[in-house]
């Protein structure tokens, strides 16, 4: 496995699901891991299953879409780490409704969280970085992105979210690459995690996503960290403002 000994990772939306599972791999891989998301004590239990696999990390609450708990959880992973090497914007909510039902607060809110928390993260985090010049953000996106990726019906506000997530990364990989900083970002497809429960409660819906896709099944978290732990490493040294799909084939249909 990838070493990272030495490195501290902050992962957010790391209470389950995808950033969980980011969290273990990278801490598997010898990496200091900050556990973020909204809830304490469910970030708790993530730093004990780290702990208990002989890995070090460190809980934190924290509104990603709020810069001054954005700001105070980065002092918090100096205070106790000492640097920043790896950031995973992973916090994200996922709402299915349909575009004229969709209202100002549900645009905002997912925005504020899908878009807004990764912008308000990764220059924070980026601040830190630039002191060592060195360091890796990794954007978690997903194929419901637009443009090369595609639309999906009931997410005008998440794909917009998603869009410009990718925008976002290549712009960032640009003005950071003098300091050292590579940015990449994942755009998964659909991965068996609580967000698409919604999908898998509709049997007709899921067979039709799954149609799709030439594997024809969802894809695990643990295949998606894989790919977070070879971007986060030096193995992906010359690699910035990347976007890298894992979705089973799906854009390829």
């Amino acid at each position: 496995m990838t070493n990272l000994n030495g490195k501290v990772a902050i992962v957010t939306g790391a209470r389950r699901g995808m950033g969980r599972s980011h969290a273990l791999t990278l801490a598997k891989a010898g990496a200091k891991v900050v556990v973020v998301d909204i809830s304490l004590e469910d970030c708790q239990k993530v730093v004990e299953e780290i702990t208990q696999q002989g890995g070090e990390a460190m809980a934190v609450k924290c509104d990603v879409s709020n810069k001054a708990e954005v700001d105070e959880m980065i002092k918090k992973t100096i205070e106790r780490f000492g640097k920043i090497d790896i950031l995973v914007n992973n916090a994200a909510i996922c709402q299915f409704k349909p575009f004229l039902e969709l209202t100002e607060e549900d645009w905002d809110r997912t925005i504020d969280i899908n878009l807004k928390g990764y912008f308000l993260c990764a220059q924070a985090a980026a601040k830190e970085m630039v002191k060592q010049n060195s360091g890796v953000i990794i954007n978690i996106a997903s194929v419901a992105m637009g443009q090369v990726g595609l639309g999906f019906v009931t997410l005008a506000h998440y794909c917009a979210s998603k869009g410009g997530i990718v925008a976002m990364t290549e712009t960032m990989a640009l003005e950071l690459a003098p300091y050292g900083i590579r940015v990449n970002a994942i755009s998964p497809g659909a991965i068996e995690t609580p967000m698409i429960d919604p999908l898998k409660a509709n049997s007709k819906t899921l067979e039709t996503v799954l149609s799709r896709v030439p594997m024809h099944r969802v894809g695990r978290s643990e295949e998606v960290s894989n790919l977070v732990l070879f971007l986060a490493s030096d193995e992906s040294s010359y690699m910035t403002g990347s976007t890298v799909v894992i979705d089973g084939g799906w854009l390829a249909g």
